[in-house]
């Protein structure tokens, strides 16, 4: 049977040493931010805040130096990002460009990709959503149906037709890299894939947000009716899509978002148990404290292993599958141990992160993956089925 390897990693000293620069800067930038917002941190957009972070050299900080970026290597950027996230910032708008998107261009696009969309994304300017999720697909991704056919026309390219549902931030991102079908489907149902970059401006794109729970619109439909898709649009090879996207989901399911979701709670929390907790609280908390460490460190290994390269698809999901049931136990504690009820629009900071929380946290062990396909993935890696 295979086992999944976790081993310790430290933070190199180099990149550790901008921790303290970026915990500056947050604390000036932030100072007016309400808990409440920081809540909402990487889902919260702020196109001028993501500019500030390019301008300081903190957006596309492990891509070459000749497309903006800073080759500052993926510790580095861990960093940056965990305090970010810690911080509550709002790096919605940036976020996928700077995750996924452009270490994907970067991998597997053409050099014209490369120079045509990298730049922008290290300047916080240029926005990348991803569509992968269909209606009728549930999280079986190898089932999407929508598809580019090669165009007929004197233009070439392609011609694509079909849907895409769940898409996060797609209604103010320049840009969507989908995962689209370009051959027949066969018995081998991760073939004929390919993914393109999509001009969300582009004639006979439908952008249509759904409004959540909460009443936030993170999420959208997106609709293609007979879009025009330049041959330099397709990403690396024709059939190359799985390949690509198991890729990137790794980048996707293995950073500190992954379990950092609910760290604004947890802190009105110890502040709402004041310096002087009942051993409930001290015991439940400390067990939460402990259990954010080693999921800290189970993504370091992670992030260890891209850093050399790999791909650890597996490890990230169990990563995401641990983080996510994690970030859903919070608010569900923060009730347990003290008797503060969560309210909206109103009462303490406390209580109005808890409805917050308690609104958003069912999304979290959906988005980038259900926990039924991570550990279906993980079982299968770990040859169980």
């Amino acid at each position: 049977m295979t086992a999944i390897a976790f081993r310790h990693h430290h933070i190199p000293a180099e990149a550790q040493a901008l921790r303290e620069q970026v915990r500056t800067f947050l604390a000036e930038a932030l100072k007016e931010r309400p808990p409440l917002r920081s809540a909402d941190s990487w889902m919260g957009a702020d196109p001028a805040f993501s500019r500030e972070l390019g301008r300081r050299g903190w957006l596309g900080m492990a891509l070459p130096r000749r497309y903006g970026g800073h080759e500052a290597g993926p510790w580095a950027r861990y960093v940056v990002i965990e305090e970010l996230l810690a911080a509550g910032a709002p790096v919605s708008a940036h976020w996928i460009a700077d995750r996924q998107s452009g270490p994907l261009i970067l991998r597997y696009g053409s050099e014209a990709q490369r120079e045509k969309y990298l730049p922008g994304i290290c300047r916080g300017e240029t926005y990348f959503c991803i569509g992968m999720s269909e209606p009728n697909s549930g999280s079986d991704l190898a089932s999407i149906r929508t598809r580019a056919v090669r165009s007929t026309d004197a233009k070439g390219g392609w011609v694509l037709n079909g849907q895409k549902i769940w898409t996060t931030n797609a209604h103010y991102s320049q840009y969507m890299i989908a995962l689209v079908r370009t051959g027949d489907k066969t018995a081998a149902r991760h073939e004929g894939m390919s993914q393109f970059i999509i001009d969300l401006q582009a004639p006979g794109v439908t952008v249509r947000p759904i409004r959540d729970l909460a009443g936030g619109e993170h999420f959208n439909e997106v609709f293609f009716d007979n879009v025009h898709l330049d041959q330099d649009t397709l990403v690396g090879a024709e059939g190359q899509g799985w390949e690509q996207v198991t890729a990137e989901l790794a980048f996707e399911r293995s950073g500190p978002e992954r379990f950092l979701s609910s760290i604004a709670l947890l802190h009105t929390l110890i502040d709402a148990c004041g310096r002087r907790p009942d051993a409930l609280q001290a015991k439940e908390i400390g067990r939460l404290v402990a259990r954010l460490v080693g999921l800290r460190q189970m993504s370091l290994s992670v992030t260890a292993e891209l850093a050399a390269g790999a791909n650890p698809a597996l490890a990230a999901s169990c990563v995401k599958d641990l983080g996510t049931a994690f970030e859903q136990e919070i608010p569900e504690l923060a009730q347990a141990v003290l008797d503060e009820p969560p309210v909206v629009g109103g009462g303490s900071d406390h209580a109005q992160v808890l409805a917050a929380l308690m609104q958003m946290a069912p999304s979290f062990s959906l988005r980038g993956g259900t926990r039924e396909i991570l550990r279906g993935i993980i079982a299968r890696g770990l040859g169980l089925r």
